[in-house]
């Protein structure tokens, strides 16, 4: 009886994820291609710093798909938890010789940027309910729009990150969805839908877990979803049969990359 029960709890909580996961705004911009960038600041909470860092996940998925390359990609983080994009000062990251102006190679030594220019992307997250909170979505739309213009004056690609919902809360996954496209769409900007990667592997595969205890951040599982989806929609390419696999097993991996691509695929029109 007890069997039964959490299997029809499962199907019913995917049936609500799966409801929740509907798109309704479409997106404007589909691809940074062909120049697709190959260093990245991300801005945001601790979303991205949990499980080592949803960047340096990231980058280890870009360098297996490029070994040849490997060098070329970078990927920071600037952080704060639980903030909102109103909390970060955007203009100081971009300023000279400064954050991403050098880096640790796998043999501890450091590297200098020579470039000239420290950032080719910034992937931008607002605070968890701040898109969709009835008195912080405007603030989310005035800073969405005031950093990606800077973003912009400093020569790199403004990119939102959509996040996903809490746990126990599948309908965030819809207002989420539609804040984050919307603002995209008005300031011409690349929207990473991770959130509905994550409805889409719940709907899919409800018993595993994306999630830590708090039912907000992200598991190790979570995390590698998540970057999954950035990789696939930062470079294009599909993460599936990437060999970093994140510590993750193989099967679950393999999901992950699945239910990633095909997210990145459906919500972009391709």
């Amino acid at each position: 009886m007890r069997i039964f029960v959490r299997r029809l709890f499962a199907l019913f909580a995917a049936a609500c994820w799966a409801v929740a996961a509907q798109a309704q705004t479409k997106p404007l911009v589909t691809s940074l291609g062909p120049d697709y960038p190959k260093s990245e600041i991300f801005i945001g909470n601790s979303f991205f710093y949990y499980n080592n860092g949803m960047p340096s996940h990231v980058s280890l998925l870009e360098k297996a798909a490029d070994p040849e390359h490997e060098r070329d990609y970078q990927a920071t983080m600037a952080t704060i938890g639980g903030s909102g994009l109103d909390w970060h000062d955007v203009e100081s990251y971009f300023r000279p010789n400064a954050i991403g102006s050098y880096s640790f190679d796998g043999q501890n030594n450091i590297v200098f940027n020579s470039s000239g220019k420290l950032f080719d992307a910034a992937v931008m997250m607002d605070c968890s309910q701040c898109p969709i909170h009835p008195r912080l979505k405007s603030v989310f739309t005035d800073y969405a729009r005031k950093d990606s213009d800077i973003v912009r004056a400093h020569g790199a690609k403004p990119v939102l990150f959509m996040s996903w919902a809490y746990s126990d809360r599948p309908e965030m996954t819809a207002e989420l969805a539609e804040a984050y496209t919307v603002a995209g769409n008005a300031n011409n900007a690349l929207v990473i839908p991770a959130g509905l990667a994550f409805a889409r592997a719940r709907e899919k595969q409800p018993e595993l877990n994306l999630y830590a205890p708090d039912k907000r951040h992200p598991s190790v599982a979570g995390t590698y979803l998540a970057a999954c989806t950035v990789f696939a929609a930062l470079t294009g390419r599909s993460p599936i049969g990437n060999s970093y696999l994140a510590g993750i097993d193989p099967p679950t991996a393999a999901f992950l990359q699945q239910i990633a691509w095909d997210t990145v695929q459906d919500y972009y029109g391709k």
